[in-house]
């Protein structure tokens, strides 16, 4: 197979079998090459940068909102590594660039004791919830660029969340903000029958897995 030919879907490749799997791979996976395919439960907004806001609220010290500029006015950081979509595709080597959420929590004055989940949200009102402890301590960040370019629309730009821990669903598009709780609330497709946290090496894509 050269980089130029299409990359086949999971129903046509077979089980690979496991000396030849790459371990980069969670079970069940597939890995999408130089693709990133384009999946949505929403219409693809048009949002400005100048436009975009980010809130932490609820179970903070003290709830707060940016602007694009004052976001990037915060300590720069970003993710190298790998992706993983809960429709089967993995991707490797990838890099986003923007701020870590454990920057935006500490300016909102850290999350008070009672707090033990997030519900991330967008500014097309799509929701995920997370554990808090999915999206602290190094473990995930709003971003808004793609290997050194402007994040595209149709992969959240201008600025999403990233969790790549987690299945990438949990990774809001067109982020607007997280309201930390002290309870799980279920977002978008956990109320449609996907997992609480959809980790894929345990393959936990839906309810009961």
């Amino acid at each position: 197979m050269t980089a130029h030919d299409p990359v086949p879907t999971r129903g046509f490749t077979g089980r690979a079998r496991a000396a030849d799997r790459d371990p980069r791979l969670p079970p069940g996976q597939y890995d999408a090459r130089d693709t990133w395919p384009v999946l949505s439960a929403e219409v693809t907004p048009r949002l400005d940068a100048a436009d975009w806001t980010f809130r932490v609220g609820g179970l903070v010290a003290r709830p707060r909102t940016w602007t694009w500029t004052e976001a990037h006015a915060l300590p720069p950081s970003g993710y190298a590594g790998d992706i993983h979509c809960v429709t089967s595709w993995s991707k490797f080597g990838v890099r986003f660039g923007g701020v870590s959420l454990d920057t935006f929590l500490a300016g909102a004055g850290g999350p008070l004791p009672a707090a033990t989940h997030v519900v991330a949200y967008a500014h097309t009102g799509y929701t995920a919830n997370l554990p808090l402890a999915d999206v602290t301590g190094g473990r995930a960040w709003i971003v808004w660029e793609y290997d050194g370019r402007p994040l595209p629309p149709e992969h959240g730009g201008p600025a999403r969340l990233i969790v790549p821990h987690l299945y990438f669903w949990k990774s809001v598009k067109w982020v607007a903000g997280l309201e930390l709780l002290d309870h799980d609330e279920p977002g978008f497709w956990e109320q449609n029958g996907y997992h609480h946290r959809g980790d894929p090496w345990r393959e936990e894509r839906y309810a009961g897995d």
